[in-house]
């Protein structure tokens, strides 16, 4: 008899392999570029608010790091896709990945935007604020999907 897809699925491991004393890098630098993203909508919001330049600075701030943070989590989440096979063959994994390469590319654009002329990001700065916090739902949706759903990264002990 033929496996079904989900026998076939979790027949591969999906333990971290890009990782430091077993805990998952990807899994850890996340929470930077998700908690910048947000606060650089924050800044916008209060800039938009206050006319304060100091809220358009930390914007500025705030989306370059939330831009190269990205960039460095990116880079353990291609490798543990690319490495994985058991995260490879899942296709909430390639819908996670789409949106965090989406998240990233529109950090890089708000952080630009910001580099031209960081007082004048109203009202565009702003909507790429709120598009950028919308892939943040999406990408960690799909994240903590892979996670709670599939078990992706989890390395449980036998010692339990």
């Amino acid at each position: 008899m033929a496996k079904t897809i989900i026998e076939e699925v979790s027949e591969y491991d999906t333990s971290s392999i890009v990782a430091l004393a077993g805990h998952p890098i990807h899994a850890m630098m996340v929470s930077f570029p998700i908690a910048l993203v947000i606060s650089t909508l924050g800044c916008d919001i209060f800039y938009w608010w206050s006319a304060d330049p100091f809220w358009a600075r930390a914007g500025l701030w705030a989306s370059g790091f939330a831009f190269w943070f990205g960039v460095a989590a990116s880079l353990a989440g291609t490798a543990e896709l690319l490495l994985v096979k058991g995260i490879r063959t899942r296709a909430a994994s390639w819908i996670h990945a789409t949106a965090g390469v989406m998240l990233v590319s529109v950090a890089g654009a708000n952080w630009g935007l910001r580099l031209v002329d960081h007082l004048n990001v109203l009202p565009v700065g702003l909507m790429v604020s709120v598009l950028g916090t919308v892939f943040v739902g999406i990408a960690g949706w799909h994240g903590g999907k892979l996670v709670f759903d599939h078990g992706v990264g989890l390395m449980v002990s036998t010692k339990d």
